[in-house]
């Protein structure tokens, strides 16, 4: 129940049954209004961003517009719908990334600069860890966490480094490695983009590692691969790089032993965070596109991973629209780019994603039950942008296990009144409780986010 002053109490099913409904009576935001940057940010608020609204390149110069954090200031929180609210687990963390839920209920996050993975265990039905610690160390830049076999007895935690995926031995319950790191899988390029996420299928058979691009716009690829263009395009995947971007731009597919190595689709310059939608049980990612061609160009994104496709990187992005760097480099991709599921603003920088499975949360507790199926997404701001956007989690909604296009402002407030930012959501997940776990690492933060009392 939620009481208001000098009012009886109100359910708080009801209150936000009231509140969707306000919100449903909302216009959406389509083409270039919603291009607003974060004065126009508000939970609740809706974009649909089409293709046919990419604004051409160079429209506005590129701009550098980064944001230095500042301090969380006093008693400053995230901002949410009504019904919801944030409670803080840990602070102080120095570059808190990826979280992902044990079956028993931990949380593991990649704590990336400071090269270890972090441990917590909350009490029950609140944010207040009652244990947590340093599960690993000594690691390079870790990111990607995923527990193997998926489900409730996993008896590996497979952790992506920026240049190889390694594997410690884990039995329920640890909150610290009992052995050494086991490498997986070697050799992974680690320059420039270095976050690599991982996600193994349903079935455990496929381990997921995305790559993304050693570069912005893969300039040095002006030189055409050793043996002449037509001979690399007949030999390789559809839209495969090379040069220093070979086997990058990627999402690539292995054993889960590390064996029998693939592409599964190219051109995405640098997915950052992959989840497998519960629905279907296909990878999805969240993808950074490419800079320096204005505002509002290319559109990022979040799209399901379909096997053999090319996404555009470097020569197109957003379907057939060319980069000017590249104009009249490869005709032969025209017409042969996949256009992503789930446009979002240009320059947002998507870093992780979430599905809210309610298969695995216990009836009566969690989020309202219209959020089942749809995925949240971290948006780490913009940097090359006249005026910033980004700094929130929004929620992506998606109908009978297929996205609308839409996308809300669930998770906001990370940027003071004056503009300043205090926060940089980075990593997204759902908790064996239902609450959604958040991380920032502008001030090395983690948040609980809960629907009503937050008991579960």
């Amino acid at each position: 129940m939620i009481r208001l002053a000098g009012a009886v109490a109100i359910p708080a099913a009801l209150l936000f049954a009231a509140t969707a409904l306000a919100q449903q009576t909302e216009p959406v935001l389509k083409g270039a209004a919603a291009f607003g940057d974060w004065r126009a940010d508000e939970p609740g608020v809706r974009r649909l961003i089409s293709p046919q609204d990419q604004p051409r390149p160079y429209v506005t110069r590129s701009a550098s517009n980064s944001a230095g954090p500042v301090q969380r200031p006093q008693g400053a929180e995230p901002r949410l719908p009504a019904g919801f609210s944030a409670e803080l687990i840990a602070s102080g963390i120095d570059n808190p990334r990826v979280v992902r839920v044990a079956p028993n209920g931990d949380l593991f996050v990649a704590d990336s600069e400071a090269n270890q993975i972090r441990v917590y265990r909350l009490g029950e039905g609140n944010a207040k860890p009652v244990s947590d610690g340093v599960f690993a160390r000594n690691l390079n830049q870790p990111y990607g966490i995923a527990f193997y076999p998926p489900g409730d007895s996993p008896q590996w935690v497979y952790v992506a480094n920026s240049d190889s995926i390694v594997r410690f031995p884990y039995r329920d319950g640890d909150l610290k490695a009992s052995g050494e790191p086991e490498t997986i899988v070697r050799d992974i390029p680690a320059t420039h983009h270095w976050t690599r996420d991982i996600a193994f299928s349903p079935d455990g058979k496929t381990l997921y590692l995305s790559v993304g691009s050693g570069s912005n716009a893969a300039q040095d690829m002006a030189r055409k691969p050793r043996g002449g263009l037509d001979a690399w395009a007949k030999s390789k995947p559809l839209g495969a790089a090379w040069g220093s971007e070979e086997g990058r731009a990627d999402v690539r597919a292995f054993d889960p032993d590390g064996k029998n190595g693939r592409i599964v689709a190219t051109g995405l310059r640098n997915c950052s965070g992959m989840a497998i939608q519960p629905a279907t049980g296909a990878p999805w990612c969240v993808v950074n596109e490419r800079d320096a061609l204005g505002d509002n160009v290319p559109f990022e994104y979040a799209t399901e991973v379909r096997e053999g496709a090319f996404y555009g990187w470097p020569w197109y992005y957003i379907g057939d629209n060319e980069d000017p760097r590249h104009k009249g480099a490869r005709p032969d991709l025209a017409g042969k780019v996949t256009v992503p599921d789930i446009l979002m603003q240009a320059h947002s920088a998507p870093l992780n994603i979430a599905f809210y499975d309610g298969r695995n949360v216990r009836a009566g507790s969690g989020f309202p039950a219209e959020y089942r199926g749809d995925a949240f997404v971290a948006l780490h701001g913009s940097w090359n942008r006249g005026n910033r956007t980004g700094y929130k989690v929004v929620r992506l909604k998606f109908k009978d296990g297929k996205p609308t296009g839409e996308y809300e402002d669930f998770m906001t407030g990370f940027v003071t009144s004056g503009g300043e930012v205090w926060g940089r959501p980075v990593g997204v997940a759902v908790a064996n409780d239902g609450a959604l776990i958040v991380t920032e690492d502008g001030n090395g933060t983690i948040w609980r986010v809960t629907y009503g009392d937050g008991r579960s």
